[in-house]
């Protein structure tokens, strides 16, 4: 029970450092980035081709981010003048073409087969059954590290300057800020974060394929954001763990209702996340702990009309 727990907690950091990414790409600079199992693709990919390669863990990891940041940029460049919609929808299409790529380019992702036996940072020094909480306490910290930077980020005038982009940005543009590049920073240090996703779950599960990446991991992410509340990242440590209640705590309905057949306990299952979504959309339409409800450090915004 304790392994299947400190599994969960794993599968949390990776889902947060997943709505960070998000938070900063749509919730900061309003860019709805529909192709983000493409860039966790790139990133875990990358980090596993170069562990089997001989590369260390950290060095894997730091080109997996540098890697997934800068396609992130390069996408951002060619997509920047397309509106929100049909940006979300070129997002989308280059997360297939992703998919794609690694599902025929055999010769290097390893196809259908995927990459197996991919070496584990430190477990010569951590081994055994102990690995499992280390490799936690290293998402936790990468957490932190990841939550703490993007705040100092977010707090800054280039923070405020994206934001700025998000609400108006002709009229952002008209006060001398620069548009374009500002977006384009916002997609690649989001692009950083996915690719340090990307590198960890490939060293967690040390097996990947084409199929682990495909779009329920966008809208697991989105779920956690939008949940949380768009914009805040301390609403995203919320959300991501009240979806992953949803998702968890209704595995094992069968066992408290044994009268249902599987598909039966299966179709109840996604009734119940649902309903479960809905209602708190229903009473905190703005999430969670939204941005404007609870911002780090501030008091939450007064009524004006007070």
């Amino acid at each position: 029970m304790i392994g299947y727990f400190i599994a969960i907690l794993t599968f949390v950091s990776l889902a947060v450092l997943l709505g960070f990414a998000l938070n900063m790409q749509w919730g900061q600079a309003g860019m709805l980035n529909f192709g983000l199992a493409g860039f966790y693709g790139v990133g875990a990919y990358t980090a596993a081709i170069l562990s089997k390669g001989g590369v260390d863990g950290l060095t894997a990891t730091v080109a997996a981010i540098a890697v997934t940041a800068a396609l992130s940029a390069l996408v951002s460049l060619a997509t920047l003048k397309l509106r929100e919609d049909y940006l979300a929808i070129t997002t989308l299409a280059f997360a297939e073409l992703v998919r794609l790529v690694l599902t025929n380019e055999t010769w290097l992702t390893g196809g259908t087969n995927g990459i197996r036996d991919i070496p584990r940072p430190l477990i010569g020094l951590v081994g055994g059954e102990r690995y499992e909480l280390f490799f936690l306490l290293l998402c936790l910290a990468l957490v932190t590290v990841s939550y703490l930077l993007l705040d100092r980020i977010i707090r800054s005038p280039f923070g405020r300057a994206l934001r700025a982009v998000r609400e108006d940005d002709v009229v952002a543009a008209t006060l001398g800020k620069n548009v374009l590049a500002l977006r384009v920073q916002a997609f690649a240090i989001g692009g950083a974060v996915i690719g340090l996703a990307g590198a960890l779950h490939a060293y967690y599960f040390t097996y990947i394929d084409p199929t682990e990446f495909a779009g329920f991991v966008t809208v697991y992410a989105f779920m956690a954001v939008i949940v949380g509340g768009r914009g805040s990242n301390r609403g995203l440590l919320l959300g991501a763990c009240t979806v992953m209640v949803l998702l968890e705590g209704t595995r094992f309905l069968k066992d408290f209702v044994p009268v249902l057949s599987a598909q039966q306990s299966a179709s109840l299952r996604l009734a119940l996340i649902g309903a479960g979504l809905v209602a708190i959309l229903i009473f905190r339409p703005q999430g969670i702990a939204s941005e404007y409800r609870l911002s780090i450090g501030q008091s939450p915004r007064p009524d004006v009309n007070s």
